[in-house]
Protein backbone atom coordinates (compact mmCIF):
# COMPACT_ATOMS: atom_id res chain seq x y z
CA UNK A 1 0.00 0.00 0.00
CA UNK A 2 1.35 3.35 -0.49
CA UNK A 3 -0.09 6.91 0.94
CA UNK A 4 0.18 9.82 -0.98
CA UNK A 5 0.33 13.61 0.08
CA UNK A 6 -0.55 16.74 -2.89
CA UNK A 7 1.04 19.85 -2.15
CA UNK A 8 1.91 23.17 -4.20
CA UNK A 9 -1.68 24.39 -5.05
CA UNK A 10 -2.57 27.98 -4.51
CA UNK A 11 -4.15 30.73 -5.93
CA UNK A 12 -2.81 32.09 -9.83
CA UNK A 13 -3.32 34.82 -12.63
CA UNK A 14 -3.76 33.28 -15.80
CA UNK A 15 -0.62 33.10 -17.80
CA UNK A 16 1.40 32.27 -14.54
CA UNK A 17 2.60 28.99 -13.74
CA UNK A 18 2.94 26.51 -10.21
CA UNK A 19 4.41 23.15 -9.58
CA UNK A 20 2.60 20.39 -7.33
CA UNK A 21 4.18 18.15 -5.62
CA UNK A 22 2.70 14.51 -4.54
CA UNK A 23 4.82 12.64 -2.10
CA UNK A 24 4.67 8.89 -1.75
CA UNK A 25 5.20 6.78 1.51
CA UNK A 26 4.98 3.14 1.89
CA UNK A 27 5.57 0.24 -0.37
CA UNK A 28 8.90 1.06 -3.23
CA UNK A 29 7.40 4.08 -4.73
CA UNK A 30 8.83 2.95 -8.19
CA UNK A 31 6.85 0.03 -8.24
CA UNK A 32 3.84 2.67 -9.41
CA UNK A 33 2.96 4.36 -12.35
CA UNK A 34 1.90 7.70 -11.14
CA UNK A 35 -0.84 9.71 -12.57
CA UNK A 36 -2.40 13.16 -11.92
CA UNK A 37 -6.08 14.13 -12.31
CA UNK A 38 -8.14 16.94 -11.70
CA UNK A 39 -11.94 18.03 -10.80
CA UNK A 40 -13.73 21.07 -11.54
CA UNK A 41 -16.79 21.86 -9.41
CA UNK A 42 -19.70 19.56 -11.13
CA UNK A 43 -17.74 18.05 -13.32
CA UNK A 44 -16.34 14.65 -13.70
CA UNK A 45 -12.50 14.08 -12.63
CA UNK A 46 -10.54 13.58 -15.24
CA UNK A 47 -7.17 12.62 -16.61
CA UNK A 48 -4.38 15.36 -16.86
CA UNK A 49 -1.19 13.30 -17.32
CA UNK A 50 0.87 10.06 -16.04
CA UNK A 51 4.61 8.65 -16.21
CA UNK A 52 5.84 5.32 -15.59
CA UNK A 53 7.35 3.87 -13.39
CA UNK A 54 11.19 4.31 -14.34
CA UNK A 55 9.65 7.73 -16.10
CA UNK A 56 10.14 6.32 -19.46
CA UNK A 57 7.04 6.98 -20.64
CA UNK A 58 4.76 10.13 -20.06
CA UNK A 59 1.22 10.80 -21.37
CA UNK A 60 -1.08 13.91 -21.60
CA UNK A 61 -4.46 15.52 -22.08
CA UNK A 62 -4.95 17.46 -25.21
CA UNK A 63 -6.14 20.42 -22.98
CA UNK A 64 -2.45 20.10 -21.45
CA UNK A 65 0.23 19.14 -23.69
CA UNK A 66 2.71 21.77 -24.29
CA UNK A 67 2.32 23.38 -20.73
CA UNK A 68 2.07 20.76 -18.16
CA UNK A 69 5.27 18.27 -17.52
CA UNK A 70 5.17 15.50 -15.59
CA UNK A 71 8.53 14.15 -14.22
CA UNK A 72 9.50 12.23 -10.92
CA UNK A 73 12.06 11.39 -8.54
CA UNK A 74 12.03 7.51 -7.50
CA UNK A 75 15.11 8.59 -5.01
CA UNK A 76 12.55 11.67 -3.16
CA UNK A 77 9.42 9.30 -3.27
CA UNK A 78 8.02 11.96 -5.27
CA UNK A 79 6.03 12.74 -8.82
CA UNK A 80 5.89 16.73 -9.55
CA UNK A 81 3.38 18.58 -12.18
CA UNK A 82 4.91 21.37 -13.10
CA UNK A 83 2.12 23.91 -14.79
CA UNK A 84 2.71 27.03 -17.22
CA UNK A 85 0.69 29.61 -18.61
CA UNK A 86 -2.23 28.23 -16.56
CA UNK A 87 -5.97 29.59 -17.71
CA UNK A 88 -8.81 30.26 -15.70
CA UNK A 89 -10.35 26.40 -17.14
CA UNK A 90 -7.32 24.62 -15.19
CA UNK A 91 -9.04 26.12 -11.89
CA UNK A 92 -10.10 22.46 -9.83
CA UNK A 93 -8.72 20.50 -7.43
CA UNK A 94 -5.83 18.26 -8.51
CA UNK A 95 -5.36 14.71 -7.40
CA UNK A 96 -2.04 12.51 -7.57
CA UNK A 97 -3.00 8.92 -8.32
CA UNK A 98 -0.71 5.35 -8.16
CA UNK A 99 -1.20 2.16 -10.22
CA UNK A 100 0.61 -0.88 -9.06
CA UNK A 101 1.70 -1.65 -12.94
CA UNK A 102 3.63 -1.26 -15.88
CA UNK A 103 1.37 0.27 -18.00
CA UNK A 104 0.28 3.58 -17.84
CA UNK A 105 -3.50 4.12 -18.07
CA UNK A 106 -5.52 7.50 -18.63
CA UNK A 107 -8.89 6.13 -16.44
CA UNK A 108 -9.03 6.73 -12.98
CA UNK A 109 -10.45 3.49 -12.47
CA UNK A 110 -6.97 1.73 -13.22
CA UNK A 111 -5.17 3.52 -10.35
CA UNK A 112 -5.18 2.22 -7.20
CA UNK A 113 -4.45 4.77 -4.60
CA UNK A 114 -5.32 8.56 -4.38
CA UNK A 115 -4.13 11.29 -2.56
CA UNK A 116 -6.66 13.87 -0.72
CA UNK A 117 -5.97 16.58 -3.45
CA UNK A 118 -4.75 20.36 -3.61
CA UNK A 119 -6.68 23.17 -5.31
CA UNK A 120 -5.38 25.08 -7.98
CA UNK A 121 -7.44 28.49 -8.93
CA UNK A 122 -6.30 30.44 -11.86
CA UNK A 123 -7.78 34.31 -11.81
CA UNK A 124 -8.10 35.82 -15.15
Amino acid sequence: QVQLVESGGGLVQAGGSLRLSCAASGRTFSAYAMGWFRQAPGKEREFVTAISRSAGVTSYADSVKGRFTIYRDNAKNTVYLQMNSLKPEDTAVYYCAARDGVLIKTSRNEYDYWGQGTQVTVSS
